[in-house]
């Protein structure tokens, strides 16, 4: 039997729609669900193995993408939204009764990644969301109890799927932040 990684892409990974210009994601609770409209195609889909992110039952890895922060809009049982960990770096907003994790907010306007929201895409029932790309910081699921013997099996599978497996971003997010600390320290012209 293949590695499980998540729901989403166990089965192959979908490829997102031209012209898809997004939907709304729905909580888990079996009514008042909190929704989030997202008003865009997402970016920089990826398997997520941190310990921060929301994974669904049983998946060693979150799938979490990005959108512009002005694309997003709660819509319905805002008040039910709290926030996870007001030290993290990404401010996850999750509904307090089923604990899924709507979507992520950087409020820190010096961080490369400010703008930028996370969001489940597998919360919402549209298809078409720009797919998968890659898998971050598969290392982390060890943290989580994942035995390290496990791991090169893991590695194995994301690559079947397509996602090619790293203990960060993937290179071209890994240049954004790098380019980003560069125009703020002056090394790069803004």
């Amino acid at each position: 039997m293949a590695v499980s990684i998540h729901p989403a892409v166990d089965h192959g990974v979908k490829p997102g729609a031209s012209g898809f210009s997004g939907g709304t994601l729905h909580c888990h609770c079996a009514s008042h669900k909190v929704a989030v409209k997202i008003d865009a195609q997402t970016a920089h889909n990826h398997a997520c193995g941190c310990s921060k992110c929301w994974k669904p039952k049983g998946a060693k890895f979150a799938v979490i993408a990005v959108v512009s922060r002005d694309a997003v809009h709660v819509t319905e049982n805002g008040g039910k939204l709290h926030i996870v960990d007001h030290n993290a770096t990404i401010q996850r907003h999750a509904c307090r009764e089923c604990g899924v994790h709507m979507f992520g907010r950087i409020e820190n306007k010096a961080h490369p990644f400010y703008g930028l929201d996370f969001v489940h895409t597998e919360l919402s029932d549209e298809a078409g969301w720009s797919a998968p790309e890659f898998a971050a910081f598969v290392s982390s699921v060890i943290e989580q109890g994942t035995p390290p013997a496990e791991m090169a099996g893991i590695r194995a599978r994301l690559k079947e799927l397509g996602l090619e497996p790293y203990d960060c971003l993937s290179p071209p997010l890994m240049d954004a932040i790098a380019t980003s600390v560069a125009k703020a320290s002056g090394a790069l012209a803004a």
